[in-house]
């Protein structure tokens, strides 16, 4: 029987907007994989399968117990691990009976198995010895997320449900989570753009605006699937295509055959002998016979049209979107940044120190290192937007430097109007050529930074800061698939492999960096712990 299920549920979003209609789907003992554009609805899914949300109409139902990963992001003052456990009373309890202040009843409802059980499943996540009051608020956001995990499972539920469990966490703690789902004997629902976490899945379920699609295996298989689906598509607009030039040959054949008859037709009646009505009548047959050959070559050309129409759309439907990122020539041996005993930090407080990094021509290099090592400080600081603490630091490369948030674009202003700012020389013909080469045609470059979605947000930096008249020689990237759904990541790694410049990533997704051809990698050790440099310098 399926733990969690829906059934004909639509759902509306409070502007009237529909997200979901007419959904069918189950979910039970398997390890489950959902994955969709951002915006289609996955999270809202989540909502109305725990009953946080109401359907418009239609039904979700639950059995056994279910438990939902809890987002760290903000934590109570006083709130400890104990109480995220859910076991603060208890542990109190036990403190008492070994203290000598509980009664008989007390002392005989003691866990006395709780303790060790505790530090068993902190230690699964990697954070032996953590005290069970110590404070959730002096944890990092990863350390919060590792013991959320440890809190979801230490009840042993039926199901558990996890949405973008890795966001935010380093290397080390992508890889705990996959092996957690990985072994994880009950039911799971997890929510990820983590391709390594979707690969320990038995089934991937695939939402879209058509309604909800299973896929037998892991991600990989998902993926060889949809790829066999483009192909196919592929193929039938081929054939649809054919089938269209051929509708199109057969009416301009079936066109010229009557024109030739109806011209025999006029020539025979004007030679002959018979009566005018009996003429008449052999030219309303001969109408009558072209009409109906002429409405059957219009119904062929409408269904060859139809179907050539709908074959485009799958087309489009199943091909993703690969950005050009234009062209620039780095010479092999040109230095673009060069690094020497560098001290990175902020308020006079260093992060790391000692830094030694050059790069070199249109090499791609990978920065490594646990949460809070300073990779993105370090790339800010080559990026100019921070200063430097020590050490000497060139960059004499042009640049451009893309956050997960695509900063350098102005929310409050559309694509066209950021485009013109960033590239005031371009005329508005070029603006809207070198847009359109991005995905965005006519009104869509019109659309307001602020209302896009992670990815288009991204591909419209990219746009602005690529396609204008001077391409940079380096792109600095900055965790830029944090926010993307899978389909969005895929494109932003086509268009990269394309990209004939250098870069610099800091990314803890594997297969992104796999896939954009990382030829190196950099590792920063754990952050440094020392006090304020005074009147640092830096060149």
């Amino acid at each position: 029987m399926p733990f969690l299920s829906v059934r004909n549920l639509t759902f509306r979003l409070p502007d009237g907007r529909v997200l979901l209609e007419n959904l069918d789907i189950a979910f039970g003992p398997e390890r489950t994989g959902l994955v969709g554009r951002n915006g289609v609805g996955k999270s809202s899914l989540l909502a109305l399968l725990t009953g946080e949300a109401v359907p418009t109409s239609g039904s979700a139902q639950r059995s056994g117990t279910i438990a939902v990963l809890r987002q760290m992001t903000d934590v109570g003052a006083d709130e400890t691990v104990a109480d995220l456990f859910g076991v603060g009373s208890a542990l109190q309890l036990a403190e008492r009976a070994l203290a000598g202040e509980a009664d008989a009843d007390e002392v005989a409802s003691v866990d006395w198995t709780l303790d060790p059980r505790l530090d068993k499943a902190l230690a699964d996540v990697g954070l032996a010895g953590l005290a069970p009051g110590h404070l959730l608020s002096e944890l990092s956001g990863g350390q919060r997320t590792r013991v959320a995990l440890a809190a979801l499972i230490f009840g042993a539920p039926d199901m558990i449900l996890l949405d973008e469990p890795t966001n935010n966490l380093d290397a080390e703690g992508r890889a705990l989570v996959a092996d957690l789902v990985g072994n994880w004997k009950g039911g799971a629902l997890v929510v990820s753009h983590d391709r390594a976490l979707l690969n320990r899945m038995d089934r991937i379920v695939e939402l879209s605006p058509l309604g909800a699609k299973v896929f037998g295996g892991n991600f990989d298989a998902y993926r060889a699937a949809r790829e066999a689906e483009r192909d196919a598509a592929r193929r039938q607009l081929q054939a649809a295509e054919a089938d269209a030039r051929r509708a199109a040959r057969d009416a301009q054949i079936a066109r010229e055959k009557q024109d030739r008859r109806d011209a025999a037709g006029r020539k025979s009646r004007k030679g002959s002998s018979d009566p005018k009505i009996l003429l008449d009548a052999k030219q309303q047959r001969a109408e009558a016979t072209a009409g109906r050959g002429s409405r059957l070559a219009e119904k062929q050309g409408r269904e060859a049209a139809a179907a050539l129409a709908d074959a485009r759309a799958a087309v489009e439907r199943a091909t993703t979107l690969s950005v050009g990122l234009g062209d620039t020539q780095v010479p092999s041996g040109k230095v673009l940044v060069e690094a020497r005993d560098l001290g990175i930090g902020f308020d006079g407080r260093p992060v790391q120190t000692g830094i030694d990094l050059s790069i070199v021509g249109p090499e791609r290099v990978a920065i490594a290192g646990p949460n809070g090592a300073g990779k993105s400080t370090l790339l800010k600081t080559i990026a100019g937007t921070l200063a430097p603490l020590g050490g000497s630091l060139r960059v004499p490369a042009r640049l451009a430097m893309f956050d997960q948030h695509v900063s350098l674009l102005d929310p409050e202003r559309s694509i066209v109007e950021n485009f013109r700012r960033l590239n005031p020389g371009a005329s508005e013909n070029a603006c809207r050529a070198a847009l359109a080469r991005y995905a965005f045609r006519a009104d869509a470059a019109l659309q307001v930074v602020a209302t896009l979605s992670g990815g288009e947000r991204l591909r419209a930096g990219l746009a602005c800061v690529l396609a204008g008249g001077d391409p940079p020689d380096l792109l600095l990237l900055d965790e830029p698939t944090n926010h993307l759904d899978l389909d969005s990541t895929i494109e932003v790694e086509a268009g990269l492999r394309d990209f004939s410049g250098a870069l610099l990533v800091v990314s803890h997704d594997a297969a992104f960096l796999d896939a954009i051809g990382i030829e190196r990698r950099i590792s920063l050790s754990s952050p440094c712990r020392t006090s304020p440099v005074a009147g640092a310098d830096a060149s």
